[in-house]
């Protein structure tokens, strides 16, 4: 995986937390830099771990399925990436929670990570060196969710959809990618 695919995947996985940031910073009443940094650290630690655990879990069934590696990237990446955009295209509206408490912190970095412990057993299947990776992805989420808290409390949730949906289109491009290049197409 090249480093600009590398970057174009943890664009599409921080999408979530970026649209959670946006949530947050439009609750809060006064942004501080100690808020963008609470959001990034939650979000690009979470975003990095997630990963982490997904590719040891997937080391250890990558040899009983390496036949079928691509068709496993293709699925997880497309059900990710559709999730994604059909929660974009939903109509309720989100209730925003101005709480930045530990709790509530983690129990949305683990919501906005999950997609991303996919993403690492797919890491699995393709040989990825995964520190790099990680850490890679989790310095994106941490840029993108502290920049989100900021231009939630400028413009609102008027981008947050259009977060999710462009997160999703991505995952499911690279997922597609992944597939052609398993037959040799790409």
């Amino acid at each position: 995986m090249s480093l600009l695919e590398l970057f174009i995947l943890a664009v599409g996985l921080s999408m979530d937390a970026f649209a959670v940031s946006i949530c947050k910073g439009l609750s809060l009443c006064r942004i501080t830099p100690k808020h963008m940094c609470i959001a990034g650290a939650w979000f690009g630690g979470f975003q990095a771990l997630m990963p982490l655990i997904g590719y040891f879990l997937g080391s250890v069934f990558s040899e009983i399925i390496t036949k079928y590696d691509h068709w496993v990237a293709f699925i997880l990446l497309a059900f990710i990436g559709g999730n994604m955009i059909k929660e974009s295209l939903e109509k309720e509206a989100d209730s925003c929670d101005a709480s930045m408490t530990m709790r509530s912190m983690f129990l949305l970095a683990i919501a906005t990570s999950i997609d991303a412990l996919a993403v690492g057993v797919t890491f699995a299947f393709l040989n990825v060196s995964i520190v790099p990776a990680v850490c890679f992805i989790g310095i994106v989420t941490f840029v993108f969710s502290a920049l989100g808290v900021k231009i939630g409390s400028i413009f609102g949730t008027k981008y947050k959809s259009k977060a999710e949906l462009f997160g999703g289109i991505v995952l499911i491009l690279i997922g597609l990618k992944i597939f052609l290049e398993g037959f040799g197409i790409i």
